[in-house]
């Protein structure tokens, strides 16, 4: 009998990381995020999507912190939800999340561990320590992988995993391989505790990291990418027979009918320097802001705030947050209230974890317990 894990997700935002699990089987039994307008959309989101209500309930604000959560008085709630899930010995538990990363960001403050939102990095895993779920995933920036001070600091941590009994596998996987339309890295450090592994019979971890991964990405950059065109208004070009056309912005925003899309009409207007949206090339993104996409190339990473600002390839303004969500390869059903502010709404997008690779780790971990 296949088994579906029952999941409480930790720094959730609107839920991107969660509807690829729930697409997959999995079951949202418990919802955490520490700010209360990612957790409105993310309610209002399943809402749409017509997707259950997590058993244990929705979680936010700060009283509901990561760090508060793992202090003895505030952990005996979350403890017993993980207990009653645990009455029932065939239940398989699962923790997921990925604490805010602008600490350990090639491109942020770089604060590391010590910073507030690297803090978070800590308290999450100890939070997996005390309540010991049966599997677990982290995901962050490339930035805790790559950069030596914030590596010894992800060494340190799967040193305590790794003492509290749970066997490791990570891997820096790029959205673009699961065929999202953009250039994004990200570490996942997925653990299994050592008693499940060996009560499903599992004693050496080969996990299938290369299972779901559509486009290499030594394949993928390889091809002839479209590099830059002078920008004209509603200008048509044919795509190129030489690409993957699915791996591009245009073909999805065609998908997701982002014209017509509930959330077409969001976007920032400029107060002033419209002269400015209209002398940047198309596809010219060497900028760390004012990035023009190009419309048959893939999206650098998905990275809205701190002023930086992509525009649209063949408009004279930034994406929409439909447009922006289609980058993020979110189905068009997907939708953020109204009442969302715009700083918000891309802020939640740019944080969240790509649909297709969240879809496709999800279903990894299946097929390795079954």
């Amino acid at each position: 009998m296949a088994v579906k894990p029952k999941i409480f997700s930790f720094f959730a935002g609107s839920g991107f990381l969660d509807f690829g699990f729930e697409v997959c089987g999995y079951e949202i039994v418990y919802v955490n995020d520490i700010f209360k307008p990612f957790m409105a959309a993310y309610k209002y989101s399943r809402v749409n999507l017509n997707l259950p209500l997590p058993e244990y309930g929705y979680h936010d604000g700060e009283d509901n912190d990561v760090n508060k959560l793992i202090e003895s008085s505030h952990a005996n709630y979350l403890k017993n939800f993980v207990k009653d899930c645990r009455t029932n010995d065939t239940n398989v538990i699962g923790f997921i999340g990925g604490p805010p990363c602008p600490d350990f960001s090639i491109g942020g403050k770089n604060r590391g561990y010590l910073g507030d939102n690297g803090k978070l990095s800590s308290a999450y895993v100890e939070l997996i320590c005390q309540q010991q779920p049966d599997l677990f995933v982290f995901e962050n920036v490339k930035g805790l992988w790559k950069t030596k001070k914030h590596n010894l600091f992800y060494q340190s941590l799967k040193v305590k995993l790794q003492s509290a009994g749970y066997i490791l596998t990570d891997r820096l996987i790029n959205a673009i391989e699961y065929g999202a339309p953009q250039d994004r890295d990200r570490i996942i450090l997925i653990g299994f505790r050592s008693h499940f592994l060996s009560k499903i019979g599992v004693f050496e971890l080969e996990f299938p990291w290369q299972k779901y991964i559509v486009y290499p990405r030594s394949v993928v950059f390889s091809y002839p990418w479209r590099q830059c065109e002078p920008f004209e208004v509603d200008s048509v070009i044919p795509c190129p027979l030489t690409i993957p056309e699915e791996l591009t912005v245009e073909f999805w925003f065609r998908k997701n009918n982002v014209l017509n899309h509930p959330n077409s009409q969001h976007y920032f207007q400029p107060r002033a320097g419209i002269s400015k949206f209209a002398s940047i090339a198309e596809g010219d993104d060497s900028r760390k802001s004012f990035k023009r996409l190009h419309r048959w190339r893939y999206s650098p990473t998905a990275c809205y705030g701190n002023n930086e600002v992509h525009l649209h390839p063949y408009k004279v303004r930034r994406i929409s947050v439909a447009e922006a969500l289609a980058i993020q390869s979110l189905p068009q059903s997907f939708v953020l209230p109204d009442d969302m502010s715009l700083t918000n709404m891309f802020k939640t997008i740019g944080n969240g974890v790509p649909y297709l690779a969240s879809k496709a780790i999800a279903q990894s971990i299946i097929d390795f317990i079954n």
